[in-house]
């Protein structure tokens, strides 16, 4: 088991999250709290099938407005719900990206090798933001630039991040920074 922690310098708050990590396969438990853009607390649970492709993410988030909960959820045949709703646009997503959190940049990464060889890759995301924890499609793009950095990018956004040999990130500019 593996225990990064960041600094999450885009929600000004920081993330735990306790990582097993396997040939294929990922389940993480995390916590994060963030001030940005509001105060909130985050518990999530992430889990992969074969080729670190989501399986199942829930999240629950607790704001002044209450508490709000997410089971969002790929079958094999790829379909994707979350709290039991169809959601027919994610249709070809292999991974969730929950917003504000650098440890779901890790499942593309990993199954690609990104992180140690050359390639670029083209993904569909059920992105999560936070802390509503809505799920939209989101259209991202992994480019290895050397050993151990990617370059990200969705829309118009882009970092170039820094990852260790187990594929997890170290460095995220301008979203978060690994502590320890």
């Amino acid at each position: 088991m593996t225990v990064p922690s960041w600094e999450v310098t885009a929600s000004q708050g920081y993330e735990t999250a306790w990582v097993e990590l396997g040939a294929d396969r990922l389940t993480a438990r995390g916590r994060v709290v963030g001030t940005v853009p509001e105060p909130y607390w985050l518990t999530y649970r992430l889990e992969t099938d074969a080729g670190y492709v989501t399986r199942r993410l829930s999240v629950t988030a607790d704001t002044a407005d209450g508490t709000r909960e997410l089971d969002l959820r790929r079958s094999e045949g790829g379909r994707w719900t979350a709290d039991g709703r169809d959601l027919p646009e994610l249709a070809g997503a292999l991974d969730c990206d929950l917003g504000l959190s650098p440890l779901t940049n890790t499942m593309p990464v990993l199954r690609h090798g990104l992180h140690r060889a050359g390639g670029v890759e083209d993904f569909l995301m059920a992105w999560v933001s936070v802390p509503d924890l809505a799920v939209r499609p989101s259209r991202q793009r992994y480019t290895h630039l050397g050993a151990g950095v990617v370059r990200y990018a969705s829309e118009d956004f882009a970092s170039e991040l820094a990852f260790d040999r187990d594929g997890l990130v170290r460095h995220y500019p301008q979203l978060a920074r690994r502590l320890g």
